[in-house]
């Protein structure tokens, strides 16, 4: 009678522990940065933070730095159901619709209260265009912005008629063109090179970036002219959203809406920390005049304009919300 009574003990034991098992839902999380970047730093705690309030019933097992899925693959695979959740920079899929390159709109939201309100402005439209496509928006974070770098001081736009422009993409050719200067295309790594040997004469990106390729060795002014604030954004799929128990989507929603304040805040600091270094690295830092500030909004000004014509009726009531 012992045996039998164990035996049975053993079945419902393993039914317990097989049912526990089952309860518990695991999401691998694709990130595209290293992990001592402030956005994996900020998404490792959101993780955290769904797994303490749900009790562990659903965790997300991050994977930085494409390690699982590439970042120019990272939607795609979200939207296929590869993935449940991920983060990419939104910008980077602005060729699929425009709502995705609002926030890279260049001189028109600069400085973070107005990136936030620009934000604000698009949020229903990109929640719009992400459900359209199987996918559910939970966050969205800012980069630092993106300032002028130069061998001297930039006191106008006029001063960048002539000079080679370093530029990566097709807006910053836009802006290059607009600004009179001659787009030439260089990569991160060849900029000192670049630089030194007279190939480029001024650049557009961030304190960060400045920090990190030792701009006080070929450049010696920074204009913090905080031209945008491209942001990443995160989401999830939405049918693998609709399987979670009640208490799993407010614990994800919830945690959500702090990563997002979280990592607004860790922005600014990275800004901070990253202008201070250039200052400690002998970089003149300097305030944007008040003409190189108007040349520079013109030109963004018809950059919005021509991205407009593009967005339609969804772009004009985006940039109409912003500017009341």
């Amino acid at each position: 009678m012992t045996i039998v009574m164990r035996g049975i003990f053993g079945l419902l034991l393993a039914g317990g522990l097989a049912t526990a098992a089952s309860a518990q839902t695991k999401w691998d999380m694709p990130t595209p940065y290293p992990d001592s970047n402030f956005h994996t730093k900020n998404i490792i705690q959101f993780a955290a933070d769904v797994d303490k309030a749900t009790n562990g019933s659903l965790k997300i097992q991050t994977h930085s730095a494409g390690s699982l899925i590439k970042h120019p693959e990272i939607k795609r695979a979200v939207r296929q159901g590869t993935a449940p959740i991920g983060e990419i920079l939104e910008s980077l899929a602005a060729n699929e619709s425009p709502v995705y390159g609002i926030d890279s709109l260049p001189f028109l939201a600069t400085g973070y209260d107005a990136s936030k309100k620009l934000y604000a402005a698009q949020r229903p439209y990109l929640e719009k265009q992400l459900a359209s496509e199987g996918l559910m928006l939970l966050f969205s974070v800012p980069w630092p912005p993106q300032g002028l770098y130069a061998k001297r001081e930039i006191k106008s736009v006029d001063d960048l008629k002539g000079l080679k422009f370093r530029t990566y993409n097709p807006m910053i050719g836009r802006i290059a063109a607009l600004a009179g200067s001659i787009p030439t295309q260089i990569e991160v790594p060849d900029l000192p090179t670049a630089f030194a040997t007279g190939r480029v004469d001024v650049m557009v990106t961030s304190a960060s970036t400045g920090v990190d390729t030792k701009a006080q060795d070929y450049l010696t002014h920074y204009m913090d002219t905080q031209a945008w604030l491209p942001r990443d954004i995160v989401f999830v799929n939405k049918a693998a959203f609709d399987k979670l128990k009640d208490n799993e989507k407010k614990a994800l929603l919830d945690a959500a809406k702090v990563a997002e304040e979280r990592g607004w805040k860790a922005s600014i600091e990275e800004m901070q920390i990253k202008t201070k270094a250039l200052k400690d690295a002998k970089i003149i830092v300097v305030t944007p005049s008040a003409e190189l500030k108007a040349g520079l909004s013109k030109i963004g000004a018809t950059i919005a304009s021509e991205w407009v014509t593009a967005a339609g009726a969804d772009g004009k009531a985006m940039l109409d919300a912003y500017r009341k």
